[in-house]
């Protein structure tokens, strides 16, 4: 196994099938994960994502296909402590203090952090000496944060990290994953905050029914997507921009309407000859849950919901 080969991806799935009974969780699934770049598996709940960390971190077989992490195996020791995990569920001891998790963790690889160096990245000031079973549902997800990336590792799964985190510790997690991408780390990241995706990714991997059903830059994944939004402050019915030509969903929030819409440009134009009071114009393109939605099924009406 060559570990030192920086040009090859930090891990990687090749035509990989697995099946729980009559359930086909993944089928002919290809993911790479390039090296110091944050990758974002997205999909519905049930897609697979689950299954494909599953299968990179060698906590299942496949039923076909190959996994590689680091050229080799991800059951391999020396894979392992270059491999840091942060999981939905932590089944940490929660009787043990924050200062013996971390020392403890720590002792499972060759050159880990410092136990102030995870405090500082992590925000975990004044959280040592708690036992990690008193701790809130956010400082517990930022105890398992500094857990994860104590052995310095080279490839981080971030499995919807930040689900329980207030603003500010969120802003405070998402840069210091910046940092260590900058530093050389490759992350995969799930999370059901797409504009968290949007603004962390290098990369997209949508992932429905069990199957990659498109991947790659957020900008190519956007583009997907030829949908535009449009706002505006307009006392025009409802019922009828539902029915111009272009328009595939329309709502009222207070006095504006919000509306989505294959091409703009002719919906611009009918809202401005129909209102000459209209107001506060606005058009913007679609955006990564725009074109999430769309990808995995959803139809205009929902992007609408779901993006609100």
């Amino acid at each position: 196994m060559n570990v030192a080969d920086s040009s090859s991806p930090a891990a990687r799935l090749s035509a990989v099938t697995l099946r729980y009974g009559a359930v086909q969780a993944l089928d002919g699934v290809d993911i790479e994960l390039p090296r110091a770049r944050l990758t974002a598996v997205l999909g519905p709940n049930g897609a697979g994502k689950t299954s494909a960390i599953g299968l990179l971190l060698g906590l299942r077989t496949p039923d076909s296909g190959t996994i590689e992490v680091f050229g080799g195996s991800p059951r391999e020791r020396v894979v392992r402590q270059r491999i840091g995990v942060m999981l939905q569920s932590a089944g940490i001891q929660e009787v043990l203090k924050v200062r013996e998790l971390l020392e403890l963790t720590r002792s499972y690889y060759p050159d880990p952090r410092s136990v102030a160096d995870c405090v500082a990245v992590a925000g975990l000031d004044g959280l040592l000496e708690r036992r990690y079973g008193a701790l809130s549902g956010g400082q517990q997800r930022r105890v398992q944060f500094a857990l994860a990336i104590c052995g310095r590792p080279h490839l981080l799964f971030l499995d919807e990290p930040t689900t329980g985190l207030d603003i500010e510790a969120r802003q405070r997690l998402w840069r210091a994953i910046r940092d260590l991408v900058a530093e050389g780390c490759s992350i995969l990241l799930t999370t059901h905050y797409l504009e968290e995706a949007e603004a962390l990714a290098d990369r997209v991997v949508v992932i429905d029914r069990g199957r990659v059903i498109a991947e790659g830059g957020v900008a190519s994944i956007r583009a997907r997507v030829a949908q535009r939004r449009i706002r505006c402050l307009s006392a025009l019915p409802v019922e009828s921009v539902a029915g111009w030509a272009s328009v595939s969903a329309v709502r009222r929030v207070d006095a504006h309407l919000e509306i989505v819409a294959d091409q703009a440009e002719p919906v611009v134009r009918r809202l401005l000859e129909e209102d000459a009071a209209l107001s506060e114009l606005e058009v913007r393109r679609a955006g990564l849950s725009d074109a999430f939605l769309a990808l995995t099924a959803g139809d205009g009406g929902a992007a609408l919901e779901e993006a609100a």
